[in-house]
Order: C-alpha cells, then structure tokens, then sequence
C-alpha cells in the first residue's frame, strides 16, 4: 500500500474524510470499534473542514488517528499452584498536544489493540472536553481478576507495572482504573511503581484516600453521567424530578448513577450484569443501592440475587442469540447505558424511542451504534453521548492530578463543586459548538467538534511532531 495518506485530486472536506477513513480501515485490520470510533467523530468533522481548511493542509486527521506510541508486552506471573501463565500487556499512548496521556488501564479477557485503541482515541476528545490539560491515552491487559485469589492478582500488577513502569510518570503518562481495575488493583500497582521509581508521585489515579487519592473519585463517572442529563433536560426546561430511569449495569458507574438519581429524585428501576437483567417496579431506594454495593464490590457475586431478596423485582436472564437487549425493552423516561460499548443496538435504539424514552445519557464508554446514534439524534431526543456525558470521570482524575501536585486534599464538597462545574461546562461547550455549526441540539457533534478544535489547534502551533 503506498504511503500518501492524501491521494491528488482530493478537494472537499467529505471526500477527504472518505479517503482518511478509508486508510484507517486498511492501516488498521481487523478493529472495528476503532473504526467505529473514528467513523462517529469523522461524520462531524466534515463541518469543521468546511470552515478550517488549514487543518486538512496539515494533515491532522491523518496524524490524529495514529497513535503516538503503542506498546505491547509479555506480563509472566505464577498462579497459586504455582503454574507459569502469560498474559499479554498494553498502553497506548494516542495523543499528547494538550496534556500528559491520561486514561484508564483495563483487565479483561476482551482486551485487544482494537478495543484500547478506540477507547484511547475517544479520551483525546474526552479529555479535551474537560476543560483541563489532559492527552489521551489507554491500556489493559487479558488478564481476568474474576476467581483470582488477591496475591494472584497482586502477582500480576506487579508483573505487568514492572514493564509499564518504563513508559509512564506524573507529566508523561498517568494511566487510572477501568472495567476490571479498582482500588485492589491500583493499590498493587502503584506499590510496585514506588518500589522500583523509588519515588511517591501521583503516577495513577484512584489511589486510596489515605495515599493521595481524592473524595469523589469513585463516584465521578455516574455522579457527571447525572448532571450531564440534568443540563441536557434545562435546556427544554425540565429536571429529573420523578423520572423513571433505566440503568445498565451493577459496578461503579451503575451505583453512583443510581445514587445521583435518587438525589435528585428520580425513580430508578434497573440493574444488569453479563448473566441477565434485573425490574424492579417498586425503584431502586437508598436500602437496595447499598445491598447491591455490598453484592457487588464486597461479596463479587451476581446481580441475578437482587430478585432472590427483593421479591417484586424480576431477574431476566440474558440469552447471547437475541438480536435485542430486554433492559432496554422496560419502558421508561430516561436511560443511562452504562455497561459495556454497543449495549444498545438499532432495534434497542427504536424500542426506547416507541417506549418514549426522553433522555440518553452514556455512563459507559461507546454503549451506542453508529446506527442507534443516528435514530437518537433523528428523534431529536435529549442525547448525551459517552465523551461528553461520562466525562466526569476523567475530569475528577484531573482534579486528583492537581491535588497530588500540590500536596493536599479537597474536602467532598469541593470536589464535588468542581466537577458538577465541569460537566456544566462541558454541556454548554456541546450545546454552544453545535449550535455554531449548523446543528443546534447535537450533542455528538457537539462534542465531537468541541473535543476536536482544540486538540487540532494544539497540534498545529508545536509544529510537525
């Protein structure tokens, strides 16, 4: 395959994003959420080309969609039989023009270079979006820490930091937890980072309070996820109050949303996890969120047992050949997707619209297809996508960051006030940017051009690196 990115004869913005997509399929076999990824933030760039033609000159989608850096390792550990096994390790350090790279670590037998991909390239934009100087980055590994004994997890961070430890620091690359990395998990590699560095800085995020963690963080993603929608609904003069709202999901993101909602007071009704689909027609109060936080985080079992102690509620198993998921099949106000990328598909997409679901706000990372997020925005529902609506995560990160460099502690209520802040910011930047291109109340381009503008600029002024 030649190596000009930009063939002659290439002269409008849509034909230019065709031929840059085109190259992204082919450099990159075999990914299709990376290419989902890029395909969704393209389809808004053609409106910015139009108006920015300096940034096709400079070849900034060309060099957007490639990573900095990628780095992939063996991650050798004994198990408690003290057996060999090999896992394989990766971060992928995906743009740094407005920040050191930033962005979680996730341990999953799912994780593959496609997957971390799109999830680093979508925090280039996240980032960018929080109004705080964060690059995008990712990483993880195959490992699975379910059925795993704590030294045998600790086994492995300790492995796997010994190799990362090469390629990150607190003004490089600060990697967090994601889906399988909690407290547990960044407390073994943060250890290991210290005893090898021989330094105690703020290289992750999520650390525990009493070692340079910050209040709040646990609880940012759903808590933003929240207020995301909440400023989604002001903007047609509307609140949460007594909402009937669909949750996916169990693990943090799910807990603190749900928390979030009934503070304001909303009415949740769901739960899932990979086995099936929890009702519950009474709602979700304070008693069951903590029930199922101890289910969850403390006894790891499954949400199939919410049904067994709280008799009205339903447990829907979930069969792998239906072409729909049930939870969104529940008919409700407002949904928060906050499980898994592509939970919701077009038929699920279609559904929630004929149930009149008003409001989607993305607690997980991607949960929508391409073509579920073309029926959300033809419906003109109130959509906040994941980059925006999930961003308080990351930002609440930042502020550990910032915490961390200054040596000292935020109380609960400044951290709070902060990100409720941010994601305020956030929602005007999407909603204002939108607006300003012909496309007033998308949020996705929105996002995706808010996002995009200032990652391009800062490319453009540090010049061709």
């Amino acid at each position: 395959m030649s190596t000009t990115l930009t063939p002659p004869g290439v002269k409008t913005p849509a034909e230019y994003v065709d031929q840059v997509m085109a190259i992204v399929k082919a450099k990159n076999p075999a990914e299709p959420e990376f290419h989902q990824a890029v395909q969704e933030v393209f389809d808004s760039l053609r409106l910015v080309l139009q108006r920015h033609p300096e940034y096709k000159e400079a070849k900034i989608l060309e060099r957007i969609t490639e990573p900095e850096r990628v780095m992939m390792f063996r991650v050798p550990w004994f198990d408690d039989r003290g057996e060999i096994q090999v896992n394989r390790g990766f971060r992928i350090e995906m743009n740094s023009a407005i920040g050191p790279y930033k962005g979680g670590l996730r341990f999953h037998p799912s994780v593959n270079l496609g997957i971390l991909k799109f999830l680093a390239f979508e925090q280039v934009f996240k980032n960018s979006l929080t109004t705080l100087p964060m690059g995008g980055g990712k990483g993880g590994s195959d490992f699975d820490p379910k059925g795993k004994s704590d030294n045998e997890v600790m086994r492995f961070c300790q492995s796997f930091m010994t190799e990362l430890q090469r390629h990150i620091g607190p003004d490089t690359d600060v990697p967090a937890g994601d889906i399988g990395v909690g407290g547990r998990e960044i407390g073994f590699l943060f250890g290991q980072y210290k005893r090898i560095r021989n330094e105690f800085t703020g290289v992750l995020t999520g650390k525990g309070l009493g070692w340079g963690g910050s209040l709040i963080r646990p609880e940012a993603t759903g808590y933003g996820c929240v207020y995301f929608a909440q400023e989604m609904l002001k903007s047609r003069n509307d609140s949460l109050e007594g909402k009937l709202c669909l949750v996916s999901g169990s693990g943090n993101v799910s807990q603190y949303t749900v928390e979030k909602l009934l503070d304001l007071g909303a009415k949740p009704v769901s739960w899932s996890d990979s086995n099936g689909v929890i009702y519950d027609p009474d709602g979700i109060d304070r008693e069951k969120l903590a029930w199922v936080i101890e289910l969850k985080n403390a006894r790891r079992g499954r949400i199939r047992e919410y049904a067994d102690k709280f008799k009205k509620a339903i447990f829907i198993p979930t069969d792998v050949k239906l072409d729909h998921n049930p939870l969104w099949a529940i008919k409700a106000d407002c949904a928060f997707p906050s499980a898994t990328q592509n939970e919701i598909n077009a038929k699920d997409a279609k559904t929630m619209i004929e149930n009149g679901v008003k409001v989607v706000s993305e607690g997980a990372n991607m949960p929508s297809t391409l073509e579920a997020t073309k029926l959300f925005l033809e419906a003109k529902i109130l959509y906040g996508p994941a980059k925006a609506a999930n961003a308080g995560g990351v930002a609440t990160s930042g502020l550990e960051m910032s915490q961390n460099s200054m040596r000292l502690s935020w109380t609960r209520e400044e951290v709070d006030d902060r990100l409720h802040k941010i994601m305020i910011a956030i929602h005007k930047n999407c909603y204002d940017t939108a607006k300003e291109y012909g496309t007033p109340g998308n949020l996705v381009n929105g996002a995706n051009i808010g996002g995009f503008i200032k990652v391009a600029n800062a490319m453009m002024d540090q010049g061709l690196v």
